[in-house]
């Protein structure tokens, strides 16, 4: 008898274990991480610049609508090549940028450590980088950025297209936190 039960609770721990994301970081830290990054994103407005409507990239809303109906570690997955494009988005020549370099330092610090942080969560290293977002991504560069001569109206419609971004990766991770 006491084997049975053994064994049905030996089940249900797998079997739970196997059906859901389970990561204290994301937890205890995703929160606060990513409220650091919008912050600090903020900090870095440039509020002189206006844009027009032939320099931009359509957001990939739709890419963020699939994955929210996807697995826990696909949100997380799609979640770190998200943080980690726009590492590399940022990383570009920002020489005509507003902010301040310490700011983007600080912002960019915030944003690995989160990517870093939510990988560790994936139990599988069989996730595929989603080419549409990489596509998304190569795309602000070529049609903002380097069309607008790393401009500061260009640099400014880059950290609104990320706090979109961020805004949309939080919602997808905010899934997964335990409910309050």
């Amino acid at each position: 008898m006491l084997t049975g039960v053994f064994c049905a609770l030996l089940l249900l721990c797998v079997y739970s274990s196997g059906s859901s994301l389970s990561c204290r970081w994301i937890d205890h830290k995703f929160r606060d991480y990513s409220e650091n990054s919008l912050d600090l994103l903020e900090m870095m407005v440039n509020n002189s610049t206006n844009s027009t409507e032939e320099n931009t990239v359509a957001f990939p809303h739709h890419l963020y609508n699939h994955t929210s109906r996807a697995s826990a570690e696909d949100k997380v997955a799609f979640t770190v090549q998200v943080l980690r494009e726009v590492c590399v988005l940022f990383e570009d020549d920002d020489s005509s940028a507003s902010w301040e370099e310490k700011t983007l330092e600080n912002f960019l610090n915030v944003v690995n450590r989160q990517a870093d942080q939510l990988h560790s969560c994936i139990r599988s290293s069989a996730h595929k980088k989603n080419t549409k977002l990489h596509l998304y991504f190569k795309r602000l560069t070529n049609h903002i950025l380097k069309k607008m001569g790393h401009s500061a109206a260009a640099w400014e419609l880059i950290r609104q297209e990320t706090k979109a971004h961020l805004l949309r990766a939080d919602q997808l991770v905010s899934t997964l936190l335990p409910s309050s």
